[in-house]
């Protein structure tokens, strides 16, 4: 079998488990908050790296956020 990380596959799953750990614990926690029952059980389940991870905190979760103070906004 051919050894593409020269050795180091321990180091290498050690750093994206440090790495993606933090990431999809911060979106399950938004996902789980804001109560969207589909996302959750998405970054749950597939395991991108943290990159769908980091997508959801910033583009989805933050949209909705202002989204949701504007219409707080609207009623006061």
């Amino acid at each position: 079998m051919i050894d593409i990380f020269g050795g180091n596959t321990l180091l290498v799953v050690t750093l994206s488990l440090l790495w993606t750990l933090p990431w999809t614990a911060w979106a399950l926690w938004l996902a789980a908050r804001r109560g969207e029952k589909v996302w959750f059980v998405v970054l749950l389940v597939l395991n991108t790296l943290a990159l769908l991870e980091i997508f959801y905190i910033f583009a989805i979760a933050k949209r909705s956020d202002t989204k949701e103070l504007e219409n707080e906004d609207a009623f006061t």
